[in-house]
Formats: C-alpha cells, sequence, structure tokens
C-alpha cells in the first residue's frame, strides 16, 4: 500500500464527490488531467460541472461504481481438430494490478458501512482522507491555510480574491463559491496556494503551510471534540507547524493559547499587529482606517457587512502585508468582495422581501449574523423587519449549546425554527427542535416553531410580508426552500401589479 497520494498519473476516485471540499479538491485534479470518478447521494450543479470538466460521476455509492477498476479476460480453450468456431469460457473478474486500481478519496462522513467503501477495500485500493490529499497539495505551494472556528470561508475567500485581483495568480481550494471564478476552486499558476482548513475532524492537524491563519477558536464540533482544550490542542499543533502564524487576539483562547506571530485585533488597545480605529460600520458596507504596528496605512472600505467582517479583513491585511504587497493594492483588491456563496448571500427580493441565504449554525456565527442583518434592515426607513428561519444543524451541537443558541437571536423581530438536521447522527430522543424553540421564547416574544420543511413554507407564505428581511440560517438543507418561498411572493407581487 502507498503511504503518501500519487499525482503521477493513478487515477482517483471520490466517494461523495459533490460535497464542498470534496468537489475543489476534484477539480484541481481535474485540471492536472488526472482521471477523476466518483459519486454522490445525487446530482447538483457542482457535479454537473464536474462531469462538464471529465469527471466520471455516479448518482448513489454503490460497490458497482468500482467495477470498472476490475476488468474481464477472455481465454480461448483449445477445440477439436476441424472445427470452424471458438468456444470461450465463461466471462470472469480479474483484479488489476495495484498501480491501476484508484486512490480512494472519502471524508468523515463516509463509514465502515458505506457499500462503496467496503467495495474499495476489497479491492485493495489505497484510501486516503480528504485532509490527505489537501495537506499533499498544501506542500507543493507557498501555501496559505485559513483555520478557525468561525470565518474561515470569508477569510480564505477574501485572500484568494486578494490574491486574484493583484495579479498573483492563486490556486485556490476554499468551502465556499465565490463569484469571480464561478465555484469553491481555482487553479492558478502562480506560487500561492489559498485554503480552508478544518479543525471539525482533527484533520487540521495534517496541514504544514507557508502561512497559517486562526480566526478564533471555540468548541463547535461536540461529536468530534470533548472539550475546548482538546480543540486547543489542535490549533496549537497546526500553529507550530506553519512557518508564520496570524491570529485574531479579540478571541482570548487564540491570544492566551495559541500566540501567533502576527496578531490582529478591532481593538486599539490590545497592541495588535494590525488594528483600525475610525470605524463606520453601514447597511451597505464598513469603512476604517487601518494601522500596522503603530502606523497609519490607510482606509478600506468593505462591501461584507459587520465587525466580523471587519476583522476578517484584517487577517487578509496581515496576510498581504507579510507577502509584500503595497496596503494601496490591498485595499483596492478586497474593496469589491461581495463574499461567498451562502455567506449573508442576497437570493432575492420579491414583494418587498429581501432574501438572504447564510451558513450560520453555532450560536456565535447566529449573533453575528443577526447583527449584520440588522444593519442591513436599518437601510430600509421604516426598518425592515428581520425574520429568522433557523434549522439547528446536528443533535450533539444543539445538544451542547443549547443555553447558547436560546440567547442568539437578539437581533431578530421573528424567529421561526425547524426541527434538527441530523447529519447523519442518530436521535437521541431527548433533544429536538420543539424544544430549542421553547427555550428561544424564554429570552425572545415572537417564536414560532415548524416541524417539517414543507410545513415551514406554508408558514412563510402567511408570514412574510412587504419590507421583511427573511435569513434562513443553518449548516443543513433549510435553504432548499427559498426558490418556493420567493416563487409565492413573486406571485403575489405579480397579482397585485
Amino acid at each position: 500500500m502507498l503511504s503518501s497520494v500519487d499525482f503521477s498519473g493513478r487515477p482517483f476516485h471520490f466517494i461523495g464527490i459533490g460535497g464542498i471540499g470534496m468537489s475543489a479538491l476534484a477539480y484541481v485534479l481535474l485540471d492536472r488531467e488526472l482521471p477523476v470518478s466518483g459519486s454522490d447521494l445525487r446530482s447538483s450543479h457542482i457535479t454537473e460541472r464536474l462531469r462538464s470538466l471529465g469527471a466520471q460521476i455516479f448518482i448513489g455509492q454503490d460497490a458497482s461504481n468500482l467495477e470498472s477498476y476490475r476488468v474481464r479476460s477472455q481465454v480461448a480453450q483449445p477445440v477439436a481438430a476441424g472445427a470452424n468456431v471458438v468456444t470461450l469460457p465463461p466471462l470472469v473478474h480479474q483484479d488489476l494490478g495495484h498501480q491501476d486500481l484508484p486512490q480512494v478519496i472519502c471524508s468523515t462522513a463516509i463509514n465502515s458501512a458505506n457499500p462503496e467503501y467496503r467495495a474499495a477495500l476489497e479491492l485493495g485500493c489505497t484510501i486516503f482522507h480528504r485532509s490527505d490529499l489537501l495537506a499533499a497539495l498544501i506542500r507543493e505551494y507557498r501555501s496559505i491555510a485559513v483555520a478557525g472556528t468561525h470565518g474561515k470561508t470569508t477569510t480564505s475567500s477574501m485572500i484568494s480574491y486578494m490574491l486574484y485581483n493583484a495579479n498573483l495568480d492563486p490556486t485556490v481550494i476554499v468551502g465556499g463559491e465565490v463569484k469571480a471564478w464561478q465555484g469553491n476552486a481555482r487553479i492558478g499558476h502562480g506560487e500561492y496556494l489559498v485554503a480552508e482548513a478544518d479543525e471539525s475532524d482533527g484533520s487540521l492537524v495534517k496541514f504544514a503551510p507557508y502561512i497559517g491563519i486562526v480566526t478564533n477558536a471555540e468548541l463547535d464540533h461536540p461529536d468530534h471534540y470533548s472539550n475546548l482544550d482538546q480543540v486547543v490542542e489542535t490549533f496549537q499543533t497546526f500553529a507550530n507547524q506553519c512557518q508564520v502564524t496570524i491570529g485574531s487576539i479579540d478571541c482570548e483562547t487564540v491570544r492566551d493559547r495559541i500566540k501567533p506571530s502576527i496578531t490582529y485585533s478591532l481593538d486599539p488597545t490590545t497592541q495588535a499587529d494590525y488594528t483600525v480605529d475610525q470605524i463606520h460600520y453601514q447597511g451597505d458596507g464598513t469603512t476604517a482606517r487601518v494601522w500596522e504596528r503603530g502606523q497609519v496605512l490607510g482606509e478600506i472600505n468593505l462591501q461584507v457587512l459587520g465587525q466580523h467582517n471587519l476583522s476578517n479583513a484584517l487577517a487578509a491585511i496581515a496576510v498581504g502585508r507579510l507577502i509584500g504587497l503595497e496596503f494601496s493594492t490591498i485595499a483596492s483588491t478586497i474593496a469589491p468582495f461581495e463574499g461567498a456563496r451562502r455567506r449573508f448571500e442576497h437570493r432575492g427580493n420579491f414583494n418587498d422581501i429581501l432574501f438572504i441565504d447564510d451558513y450560520a449554525h453555532h450560536p456565535s456565527e447566529l449573533r453575528v449574523t443577526l447583527e449584520a442583518a440588522r444593519l442591513q434592515a436599518s437601510k430600509q426607513v421604516p426598518h425592515r423587519r428581520v425574520v429568522a428561519i433557523f434549522q439547528p444543524h446536528r443533535y450533539s451541537r444543539t445538544q451542547t449549546f443549547l443555553a447558547e443558541f436560546a440567547e442568539s437571536f437578539g437581533y431578530a423581530d421573528v424567529v421561526i425554527l425547524s426541527d434538527i438536521y441530523s447529519a447523519g447522527e442518530a436521535n437521541p430522543g431527548d433533544i429536538s427542535g420543539q424544544i430549542l424553540a421553547d427555550l428561544v421564547a424564554t429570552y425572545h416574544s415572537c417564536v414560532h416553531y415548524q416541524p417539517s420543511l414543507s410545513a415551514m413554507g406554508d408558514f412563510l407564505n402567511k408570514l412574510l410580508m412587504p419590507g421583511d428581511l427573511a435569513i434562513f440560517l443553518g449548516a443543513g438543507n433549510l435553504n432548499q426552500i427559498i426558490p418556493d418561498v420567493m416563487a409565492a411572493q413573486q406571485r403575489v407581487e405579480k397579482a397585485a401589479s
């Protein structure tokens, strides 16, 4: 069995190729003209894009997806003298040599119960975790890896966007789709690779980039970590493997336990290497004056909203300065950045209702995202009503942060919760969306619970009114109902015109 990823021409097969992280890796391999195949449970615009680039895509995760990696041999048997036909024996399967078998790439979501995974084991395929492939790619570039409990996708996308607009032609592997390159990956020919580095399953410790960024550190994945100390150990190992570590010291855990070599903060009194003052948070963006080690660099203007995105911008500025960019170049290249898909993504405006889709699924993320929604709602006169529609993600996370979730909706006028999206976890029976909704109602005066997405859609069609800002929150499948809800409001709009 090989111990490292082989880029010399052996094929790759992805179990779960349509995932946001897996598909980005497949995209990079396809650009290298390597044979790529993969499966997913359903077709999507992501799988269709990969298919158009030459990947063989299977819908459904079945053992038969690997059947093409067995060959059939036909052997002629001797026949009686004078015969003019050859009788062939039954076709038999013959295992390919190891070098011809695919390198199978899996995420943590794939386990031994998966029939396609079991077939890969039986064939003798080399099996790698998704992070092994990403780590191998990181080693090939002057890499910038963005880690942290929150803000990874936006920060890595913003850095990528900065390098792209500065004509540094980066390769990009991130966890969100960016409009500038129409996807979650980009192939560049420059020396830099920007990658989102996920800590959720502990695989962060495999990465050793040139620059590592830690945006913050909290417990977010109680299905993998028992406590914050275990999370911190993972980040510490990652930080120690980076040539340079950049981190936000607004997070006490990063400041005291990660101890980055380059620091940034929204608070000038912290004496961070990069900080800001003269901050103006508005409904259409943010402006601030940026300082570098006690010297004024200049002003930035951001389209993305809220203090969390100003913090993300400071991380990008620190990276830009470290690699030698002038501040004027940094400021001009990040100014047009609109964010990644599902990060405060504007989906449409129908019947004067603004629809926003956001991936927020942790109490800290809900608070800052709804604060940004409140900023945007304040642009209107009279102010828009902020309607927060939230789908809890994972039983383990909901149970662990039940009290924190209950207090996370202060910036919303109306809160509607669905039942919990399991993400493959078994239902323990002692936690539900209704329980969370009841607890939220002890802190908020207008809370509703809808047990299914179909019920949620029907309820929203009755509840929403012109002027609302409807923000859909969660990492599950809640956003699937957005097109239908928008279509219903569009019909109302047309009927009234």
